[in-house]
Formats: structure tokens, sequence, C-alpha cells
């Protein structure tokens, strides 16, 4: 009997996403770009798009942030 979801570790969790990603031949690119845009949108709005702390939280410099939003095309919103 399989965990319920909630129950799984984040490594658990992404081992299930991954294989289903697979199995519809999701390519690798893709997903790493869906995955990061999501993740900085999150991110953005936890931090109400404050950027220094984003970064922060992150653990990458500002302007490594602003160049992931832009190139990702992610509108940060104060």
């Amino acid at each position: 009997m399989s965990k319920k979801f909630e129950e799984l570790n984040i490594h658990q969790k992404l081992e299930n996403l991954i294989a289903d990603m697979i199995e519809k031949e999701i390519h690798l690119k893709e997903a790493q770009a869906e995955f990061e845009k999501i993740y900085l949108e999150t991110a953005s709005a936890r931090y109400k798009g404050n950027k220094t702390k984003i970064a922060q939280a992150l653990g990458i410099h500002r302007n490594t942030l602003h160049n992931r939003l832009k190139a990702l095309k992610i509108k940060v919103k104060k």
C-alpha cells in the first residue's frame, strides 16, 4: 500500500512526478524550464516580489535572479 501524497518526503514526491513526466515523454529541458518557472513564481508570491528576499531565500545572487526572471519572461508582482 502506498503512502498518501502528503505523507511522502520531497524526494519521494519528485520521484512520482518525474516518473509521470517520463511516461508522458516530456523532454528534460522542458521539465527544467517549467520547474524553474513555477519555483520562481512561487517564491515571488511568497516574498511579495521583493527580489532581494527571493534571492536570499533561494541562495542565488540578486542579479542571477533578475536574469532568470527575464529569460523565463516572469513578471514579478509587487
